[in-house]
C-alpha cells in the first residue's frame, strides 16, 4: 500500500500509455469543467510530463506540467487526486516531488499555473502566490490564459530538499519538543478526577497536576458588607447573606418590565439558528435553577457574569433597532444599579 512517485511522458511504452489513460480519466472526473479533448491533447503531448502518485500500481493522483527550459520556468496544466484519497496529504507529496524533479532535471526556478477558485487554497498551501515576480518577458506568450482562473507563481529554493521537507519539519519539531521538556512539564499528562453522584464540590487542590503546575490557593477576598434592603443596615458578607442578596436581586430582575424576553430560554423550534450563533445561552430561569442549588454562585462576580453573558448574547443575536436589544440595555442598567446599591464597598463594580 506504499505510495510511490513516478514521472512519465508519452514515450511509447505500453505501461506509460496505460498510466496516462488512467490519469486522463482521473483528470476528467476531478476537473469536470475541463474539456476531455484538451486533457488528452496535453497529456499525450510529448513536451508535457506527468508526475504520478501510484499505490499498488494504480494511479491515485497526478500533476501534468510543461517545462520551458530556456525561460527556466514550468507551467502546471493539471493537478488532481482521486476523491477517496484527498485527505491523506497526497497532493502535497505530489507537488513536492514535482518541484524537486523539475529543479534537479531541468534547472527550473519558478512554477506558474492558472488556478480556479476551488484550487487557489491548495496552491497557497504549496507555496504559490498571486503576486507574479518572474519577469513578464519570460512567460508572456508561453502559457495559455484561462478564463476565470487566477495566475499564481511559486519560486523554487535551491537550498531546500522538497522531498525531504516533511522529515525536516518532523525532526525540527521533535528537537524543539525535546528542548522544551528540559524546562517544562507540560508534556506530563495527569489522570482526571473520578466524579460520583455524591460529590457536590471539588477543591482545586484535589485536581491532579494543579499543585505541580505551581497553583496556589487564592488569597482570601477583601471583606465587604451588604446593605439589607429592608432597613438599609449593613450585614456581613457571609455565604448565607450573599445568597439571600442574590435571590433578592434575581426576584427584582424577574419583575422588571423589560425582563420579558429573558424569562425563559429561547425556543430553538422558533429560532432555529439561535444556537449556531449563541454558544453559551443564559436566561433568568437558568439562573434561578442555579441559585436553587445553593452552591453554584459562591461569589457576586460569578452571579454577575451570568447576567452579563445573558445581555451580551441578546445584543449579539439581535440588531440594535430591535426591541430585544433595547430591553437588554435597559435591564443591564437596572442590574448594575441593583448590584451596586446592595454592596457597601468599592471593591465590587458592576
Amino acid at each position: 500500500d506504499e505510495l510511490t512517485m513516478r514521472c512519465i511522458t508519452n514515450s511509447g511504452d505500453v505501461q506509460d500509455a496505460m498510466w496516462l489513460v488512467s490519469l486522463k480519466n482521473l483528470f476528467a472526473k476531478q476537473l469536470p469543467n475541463m474539456p476531455k479533448e484538451y486533457i488528452v491533447r496535453l497529456l499525450m503531448d510529448r513536451t508535457h510530463e506527468s508526475m504520478l502518485a501510484l499505490r499498488c500500481g494504480e494511479v491515485v493522483g497526478g500533476i501534468t506540467f510543461r517545462t520551458f527550459k530556456r525561460q527556466l520556468f514550468a507551467e502546471i496544466a493539471f493537478c488532481a487526486v482521486t476523491a477517496s484519497e484527498q485527505v491523506k496529504g497526497y497532493g502535497t507529496r505530489l507537488m513536492n516531488h514535482v518541484k524537486e524533479f523539475s529543479r534537479e532535471r531541468h534547472g527550473t526556478t519558478h512554477f506558474l499555473t492558472y488556478a480556479d477558485n476551488n484550487a487557489v487554497g491548495y496552491f497557497v498551501k504549496q507555496g504559490f502566490s498571486k503576486e507574479i515576480l518572474l519577469e513578464r518577458e519570460k512567460w508572456h506568450g508561453y502559457i495559455k490564459d484561462y478564463d476565470g482562473g487566477t495566475m499564481m507563481e511559486c519560486a523554487l529554493s535551491h537550498a531546500l530538499s522538497y522531498t525531504d521537507f516533511p522529515k525536516v519539519i518532523r525532526d525540527q519539531r521533535a528537537a524543539v519538543d525535546a528542548r522544551l521538556r528540559q524546562f517544562s512539564a507540560s508534556h506530563v499528562v495527569y489522570p482526571g478526577i473520578k466524579f460520583n453522584k455524591s460529590m457536590r464540590r471539588v477543591s482545586p487542590s484535589q485536581i491532579p497536576g494543579l499543585l505541580e503546575a505551581g497553583w496556589a490557593p487564592p488569597t482570601p477576598p477583601h471583606p465587604f458588607h451588604l446593605v439589607r434592603s429592608s432597613d438599609l443596615t449593613l450585614v456581613d458578607s457571609t455565604p448565607a447573606n450573599i445568597h439571600a442578596f442574590l435571590r433578592e436581586v434575581h426576584e427584582s430582575m424577574m419583575e422588571h418590565p423589560d425582563a420579558w424576553p429573558f424569562l425563559e430560554a429561547v425556543d430553538a423550534r422558533e429560532v432555529p439558528d439561535y444556537h449556531d450563533i449563541i454558544k453559551d445561552p443564559v436566561d433568568l430561569s437558568l439562573i434561578k435553577r442555579r441559585l436553587a442549588t445553593g452552591d453554584f454562585y459562591l461569589t457576586l462576580d460569578i452571579f454577575a457574569a451570568d447576567f452579563l453573558r445573558m445581555f451580551e448574547n441578546c445584543r449579539l443575536y439581535n440588531a440594535p433597532d430591535t426591541v430585544y436589544f433595547k430591553c437588554a440595555t435597559k435591564l443591564e442598567q437596572y442590574f448594575e444599579q441593583k448590584m451596586a446599591s446592595g454592596v457597601a464597598s468599592n471593591r465590587h463594580s458592576f
